[in-house]
């Protein structure tokens, strides 16, 4: 009642706390100013975030590896190129006369472009097919035209432009004879075009996202706009730092980390906001001035909720050991995301709901004095039925999932072939198989080789007598200096498909081979060898990174809880958990969509942020057990703990595992791939995990959960047995 004195007690915290200085009468008004200056100054920095985008292959491979040190050479000989190359094929019967005129015509075309990305004067071709040794005039079925381009941060996004300019001179098929633009430069302008309305769209459909969910969850048109409003602030200003300090202090920023910041925002900050919007109608049934119902909510919420955005951040600031320099890259920016969410749903948030009052809710407002609905709700029910036999309850689950995630077997993270990279298969893709059939495989993305003047032609033999290199193309490149520094540098073009393990075995090769040529101080690069590094690169991460995130949540839910055994058990039912999403996913990829395989990193990103996002129900659900615990009981605690916080968690988790699916919009398969393993993983922390493993192991072990505080041994002050339990009042 309001009269009492624990009403009259709380409605003094309230007033005197941290909390007060976000929601008071007069102080909301200056919070909700702060943030619109912030955002109006935020803004145009963010509209600026994708042009500051860094896609090239330096912002993806470890500084450290060969390849890098080979591209940085290269640069002294000649600017950084990547092969176009434009197949021309009659398919079951020789080029015509008329073929080979519309191809040296073609050639010209190409010659006369003129632009900061296409060299044209330094075209090379046309070469014809093996079947006539080469000879004009022979019976040859296809053609092939090299066409260098020039390729930095500035000209990357260009190159749709440049093979639509191509493509403008070569025309199109006809008569039939095929005409492709592919190659290195036609199949990164593939993933240019998926890059370059990635924020856009996902901005869009995560925020489609978001208001079914919110709507679904609340039943208010109305107070679903203030989350919504809040997650939009919140994606500017980040957007808006991470411009800066990309402009000026060096942080890589690339299309994956740009897409994944949009959607952890909107995922995180809807899940805070939840909540917080949870507790903060608790309160309003329980005082009549909705500033002092925030600021209790706040004061009861916020530990929880700033635990939950702490372990996403340091979790994110562990990829800064990482090898991967997009991987290292993406550390900072979800971190920087992930705490501006929490700044602004901890602040702009609660100020907006009490400026707006109680009327948000509607048609389902939570007046004063009304009973709690969650008292008599299902996950009431849940947590009274799982109390009654909690050890074969968690013995039973934790057995499914660890069945299911023997799926694991079907696991195939070795990486994924730029034929297998997209959802539909472009022309460009289509080209380099066409290529393949008529010329070495690897043709137009050869291997790049530098070494010592002195030593060059005891290199140059040893590579073309190394297995899988195509002897009579090594040679020095057109358009590249002869020396410089007393170094050369010469190309060799592999007879296996370039992104494919046989060529990766094959650069294994070369490069056990030149390292023994005394004195030469030879490199093996190109994009072959890119890929190879970017493997051993991931796979260093992968054994570091993993531990090092599994140490920082163990230790905030050990500070958390002030508990050890309660902090251990969550990390396995964490692990479990991500084991079994990635048992299920490897299955459905498998057998439902056909996917040939997984990106290296898909596995690490799959459990950071499975780990990181999938404890913050664990911290969500435990805090509140642990608050009724030192009132109710262990054991009524955890089943009040369930009941008061089922529904929002489960909407968080429906919220959250929506926004990340929203990668499949994106037409690359390591995307889809990323996205339903993480939202599969999300559900399964929702709705089993959390509710039924984590609520049965606590109710097994009892008050012991908590060793060593004094929980562990203290007996209740009052107690009532977990099936007549029912959600405290706190």
């Amino acid at each position: 009642m309001p009269g009492t004195p624990r009403t009259q007690r709380e409605r003094g915290q309230a007033r005197q706390g941290v909390a007060w200085l976000v929601c008071g009468p007069r102080v909301k008004w200056l919070v909700l100013g702060f943030w619109l200056v912030v955002l109006v100054v935020a803004a145009p920095f963010a509209q600026k975030l994708a042009d500051e985008q860094d896609n090239t292959t330096s912002s993806w491979v470890p500084r450290s590896a060969e390849s890098t040190q080979v591209l940085d050479i290269s640069e002294e000989f000649r600017p950084e190129t990547m092969p176009m190359v434009v197949v021309y094929a009659r398919e079951g019967g020789p080029l015509t006369a008329a073929d080979r005129e519309r191809i040296d015509k073609g050639v010209g075309g190409i010659k006369q472009l003129r632009s900061h990305w296409i060299r044209g004067d330094e075209t090379r071709g046309p070469a014809f097919d093996r079947k006539d040794g080469g000879k004009k005039g022979g019976e040859a079925r296809a053609a092939q035209v090299y066409v260098p381009l020039t390729v930095n941060n500035d000209t990357y996004n260009d190159l749709p432009d440049a093979v639509d300019d191509v493509r403008d001179a070569v025309g199109e098929s006809a008569d039939g004879l095929d005409v492709y633009v592919t190659g290195p430069a036609g199949i990164n302008a593939e993933f240019s075009k998926a890059f370059a309305d990635i924020d856009s769209t996902l901005l869009l459909s995560a925020g489609a996202v978001v208001v079914v969910a919110l709507l679904i969850t609340y039943r208010s048109p109305v107070l679903l706009l203030v989350p919504l409003f809040s997650a939009v602030v919140s994606l500017f200003v980040a957007q808006a730092l991470i411009y800066v300090l990309a402009e000026h202090a060096g942080l890589t920023v690339n299309g994956q980390s740009a897409g994944i910041l949009t959607v952890l925002v909107f995922g995180a900050g809807t899940d805070y906001a939840l909540l917080l919007v949870a507790r903060y109608r608790e309160e309003l049934r329980r005082h009549e001035d909705r500033h002092e119902a925030m600021a209790l909510a706040l004061h009861r919420a916020g530990p929880a909720v700033i635990a939950s955005s702490a372990t996403v951040v340091l979790s994110m600031l562990v990829l800064l050991v990482a090898e991967m320099n997009s991987t290292r890259g993406l550390g900072p920016v979800a971190a920087i995301g992930v705490g501006v969410a929490l700044l602004v749903m901890l602040s702009l948030f609660p100020a907006l709901l009490v400026i707006c009052g109680r009327w948000l809710f509607w048609p389902k407002i939570p007046r004063h004095g009304t009973a709690d609905p969650a008292e008599k709700g299902v996950w009431a029910r849940m947590g009274r039925r799982i109390a009654r036999r909690p050890r074969v309850t968690w013995v039973v689950t934790a057995m499914a999932l660890a069945a299911l995630a023997l799926g694991l077997t079907q696991l195939r993270a070795a990486g994924v072939s730029n034929e297998d990279a997209f959802l539909d298969k472009p022309d460009s893709v289509t080209g380099q198989e066409v290529s393949a059939d008529y010329f070495p495989a690897g043709s137009g993305d050869p291997l790049v080789v530098v070494a010592d003047k002195a030593k060059a032609e005891d290199v140059g033999r040893v590579v073309s007598g190394t297995r899988g290199v195509d002897p009579a193309t090594v040679a020095v490149p057109p358009g590249t200096k002869p020396e410089h520094d007393g170094k050369v540098l010469y190309e060799a073009t592999l007879t296996d498909p370039s992104d494919s393990e046989a060529a990766k075995d094959t650069v294994e090769r070369v490069r056990d081979a030149v390292h023994d040529v005394p004195d030469a101080d030879a490199k093996i690069g190109g994009g072959t060898a890119t890929l190879l590094d970017m493997d051993k690169a991931t796979i260093h991460d992968d054994k570091l990174v993993i531990p090092l995130v599994l140490v920082v949540v163990l230790l905030i839910l050990g500070v958390l809880l002030r508990a050890i055994v309660a902090p251990l058990l969550l990390i396995a039912t964490v692990v479990l958990s991500f084991s079994t999403a990635l048992g299920i996913s490897a299955l459905v990829f498998r057998h439902v969509f056909d996917f040939p395989g997984e990106s290296t990193d898909f596995p690490l990103f799959v459990f950071v942020f499975l780990v990181a996002l999938g404890i913050d129900y664990n911290i969500f659900l435990t805090t509140r057990i642990r608050e009724d615990a030192g009132t109710h009981g262990t054991r009524t605690g955890v089943v009040t703990g369930l009941a008061a916080t089922g529904a929002v968690i489960t909407s968080a988790g429906l919220v959250l595992a929506g926004t990340f699916a929203v990668l499949g919009t994106i037409p690359m398969v390591a995307f889809v791939e990323v996205g339903f393993a993480v939202a599969l993983g999300v559900l399964l922390d929702t709705f089993v995990v959390r509710s039924i493993l984590v609520t049965s192991l606590f109710l097994d072990v009892g008050p012991r959960i908590w060793w060593p505080h004094a929980l562990a041994e203290e007996q209740p002050k009052r107690s009532s047995p977990p099936g007549d339990a029912s959600p405290s009042d706190v």
